[in-house]
């Protein structure tokens, strides 16, 4: 029992033990957790206090801002009153001063109305007092005149007598000076000899002076000057080598060039012309008589290039007149065709007379209608072109040589036919211009222009093939649209599309202009003016028919062979025997 009791006692002690510890644990949480709470109020109402003072401090700042406003807009206000009360001020004070000064323009008016009418009653005063004077002194010399008329009349029949007794005293004078003088001159006859040789002096002084000056001012303007009909020579004139002395100096050190230099043409007539070019260097060089050339072909085919470098090859001058400045001239066109071959006559080198457009002016006088003016220019230039000359050599051009009188024809020496390029042809003048235009510039550095990578022979080559029908300026102006396309382009570089491009419409306007051609009639089944005038104008010069179709009359399309009836077609004995019955 005893044992049981301390036992139970024990675990009594225990668990009075942990229920005190448990409390003990409680008790130490709880003060734990108060003193948290605490910390959490005194926290909560440190916060709360600055809380209240920030809302305290933005009030008083809105207050402060408020009040801040209040001034602002009461001075604001205030400001606004003391302007307008200034504006107000100005405008009073504005409106008092234009009343003063309208009552002194008023006052000034009035004083200056008065003063007028004060100026204006004085004048009428003054005016009445004059015309009252002037009446009075009008009335008393009327009374005086017709009181002294008498002896008016007297002194002016007086003064009268006087002046012509004055009159014929100084006459006679001055007769009997100059008789006494006339007989003295006509009595002594060394006086008069004298006399009479010094006058005839005089007057041949007078007449050989005026004729010397002229037919000095001719030679001068035959040597020195240029006619007006010639538009462009190559021989110096001293104003042109004061104007360019190193062109001057150039031009006479220039060697002799070669006549189909830069001159694209078939080999049929490029054998010709170089024939005809070293006829007219020999002929120059022997002193001979000059044979003179007509040639004739479409537009742009090289008459006027190689004129000029026919004279260039053959040390010659050269000068280039047009038959359209003939015309306009009127009157003074007979004069003018004498001065050009009075100043041809006078180069030391000889001179090439190049007319182009010749048919302008050296029209048939048969049948075509021209002015008086014009038949009598044409018959200055046939009366100087009569015979052959070793002065100078005449180069005709036209695109219809069968307008030319027949006069003309006769002094026509050689006929040269400038046809249009073939495909040979063609490609050499588009490799020749693709050249200058565009491959030299590209290469040379100093121009805006490059050209693209693509076979520029093989190009030259298929556009030759799609320019038929184009003349060599045609095809020039084809290589310069080239090189304008190229300078137009952002990066100057001219590609293989924009050549096709100017070509196509260099193709399409040649055939706008073949269209033309046709609407106008100018063209008849495909044979051209030019060619009816080239084979009239050979005909009419050596009477063989120059018909292209001559090998076939069943191929021939030709209706411009030349007969005594005029246009008809070709008959088989004509294509056979190639003359005109």
């Amino acid at each position: 029992m005893h044992i049981i009791y301390s036992s139970f006692c024990t675990i009594e002690l225990k668990l009075l033990f942990h229920f005190m510890l448990r409390r003990l644990r409680f008790y130490t949480v709880l003060r734990v957790c108060v003193c948290c709470v605490c910390q959490e109020y005194e926290a909560a109402v440190e916060q709360l206090k600055g809380d209240q003072i920030r809302i305290q401090a933005d009030e008083r700042r809105k207050t402060l801002n408020e009040e801040t406003k209040q001034h602002q807009s009461r001075a604001q206000y205030q400001d606004k009153l003391a302007r307008q009360r200034y504006e107000e001020q100005l405008r009073q004070q504005q409106l008092l001063n234009e009343e003063n000064l309208r009552k002194q323009e008023e006052s000034v008016q009035k004083q200056e109305a008065m003063r007028r009418a004060t100026v204006e009653h004085e004048m009428e005063l003054r005016h009445k007092n004059e015309m009252l004077r002037v009446e009075a002194e009008s009335k008393a010399r009327a009374r005086v005149e017709r009181e002294n008329a008498d002896i008016i009349r007297e002194q002016i029949r007086l003064k009268a007598a006087e002046h012509r007794q004055t009159v014929l005293e100084s006459i006679r004078t001055a007769g009997a000076v100059f008789g006494e003088g006339f007989r003295a001159f006509i009595s002594d006859w060394d006086k008069v000899t004298a006399t009479v040789a010094g006058l005839s002096l005089l007057a041949v002084g007078v007449y050989s002076a005026r004729n010397a000056t002229a037919v000095a001012g001719r030679y001068i303007e035959a040597r020195l000057g240029k006619p007006s009909l010639v538009r462009e020579t190559s021989r110096f004139t001293v104003v042109e080598a004061l104007k360019h002395p190193i062109k001057t100096a150039k031009r006479l050190k220039s060697k002799p060039q070669d006549a189909l230099e830069g001159v694209v043409l078939c080999p049929t007539l490029e054998e010709r012309v170089r024939d005809i070019a070293i006829a007219t260097r020999n002929t120059r060089q022997n002193r001979g008589l000059y044979r003179n050339i007509l040639m004739y072909g479409p537009p742009g085919t090289g008459k006027t290039l190689f004129a000029k470098k026919l004279a260039m090859h053959s040390g010659m001058d050269y000068a280039i007149m047009t038959g359209g400045d003939v015309a306009p001239m009127g009157r003074d066109g007979v004069t003018a065709m004498h001065k050009v071959f009075d100043w041809a006559g006078t180069s030391g080198r000889g001179l090439l007379l190049f007319v182009d457009e010749a048919d302008a002016f050296l029209r048939k006088r048969s049948s075509e209608r021209i002015s008086e003016d014009l038949r009598a220019t044409l018959n200055a230039f046939l009366y100087r072109t009569g015979e052959q000359s070793n002065k100078f050599m005449l180069v005709l051009a036209s695109n219809q040589p069968e307008q030319f009188d027949w006069a003309i024809n006769d002094r026509i020496d050689e006929i040269v036919n400038f046809m249009l390029p073939g495909l040979e042809e063609r490609e050499r003048l588009v490799r020749l211009y693709f050249d200058r235009y565009v491959l030299e510039p590209a290469t040379g550095g100093r121009q805006r222009l490059k050209l693209a990578q693509f076979d520029y022979g093989l190009k030259c080559s298929e556009i030759a093939k799609r320019v038929e029908g184009m003349s060599g300026r045609e095809i020039s102006k084809l290589a310069v649209a080239w090189q304008a396309a190229a300078y137009s382009s952002e990066d100057g570089v001219l590609t293989e599309a924009m050549i096709d491009a100017r070509v196509d419409d260099a193709v399409r306007q040649h055939r706008q202009k073949m269209d033309w051609l046709h609407g106008e009639g100018v063209l008849d089944n495909e044979v051209s003016s030019c060619v009816r005038g080239t084979i009239k104008a050979a005909v009419r010069l050596s009477g063989v028919c120059l018909c292209p179709c001559l090998h076939d009359q069943e191929s021939c399309v030709c209706t411009v062979c030349v007969c005594k009836g005029g246009w008809v077609k070709c008959s088989a004995q004509t294509l056979s025997m190639g003359h005109h019955v």
